[in-house]
């Protein structure tokens, strides 16, 4: 029997999630030894940038959407939800949803990236990736939208919880 085989896909997901964390948390703390966290937060949040332009691109392709903009917002939810069931591990702790039309919520439970950022004893001047990468994936999509509240350090550590809004502009 192969080994994929003995494995449930929810099971592989959290195997390849974590690896992909533990290598980003790794490099963060390299780079924050060697730069500081002012450069490390700006090379991260650049890196999550480019990472999430080609990772939603990929998605698509994988879930055989073909079309360059959503025609409604509807129709990227659809893909939205699909693509959070292939990336999002339960580890992560954060709950997506939409309230109304045009409305992504999402409500982070325990974040790992604060987690991993009290461990450092920075969580005070990170700034946040996490939400970066869909506020990427919504950049590369060519979707306009606001974000409600302005994420850039970390909510987590200054309120105690993380939630808020994209408000997408779409049909």
């Amino acid at each position: 029997m192969e080994a994929l085989e003995t494995l449930e896909k929810r099971e592989i997901r959290e195997l390849i999630s974590k690896g992909w964390i533990t290598h980003d948390a790794m490099w963060f703390v390299h780079c924050l030894q060697e730069f500081g966290i002012e450069k490390t937060n700006k090379i991260n949040r650049a890196a999550v940038r480019s990472m999430s332009a080609i990772e939603v691109g990929r998605i698509k392709k994988a879930l055989g959407v073909t079309t360059e903009k959503f025609a409604s917002f509807d129709a990227f939810l659809d893909f939205f939800e699909k693509a959070m069931d292939i990336v999002l591990a339960d580890f992560m702790q954060v709950k997506f949803s939409s309230p109304g039309k045009n409305v992504l919520h999402w409500e982070m439970e325990a974040c790992f990236a604060y987690k991993g950022m009290c461990r450092l004893g920075i969580a005070g001047q990170y700034e946040c990736g996490v939400l970066h990468r869909i506020e990427s994936w919504l950049d590369t999509l060519n979707i306009p939208y606001t974000m409600t509240p302005q994420v850039r350090k970390c909510i987590m550590h200054g309120k105690g919880e993380c939630s808020g809004d994209f408000i997408l502009d779409l049909a």
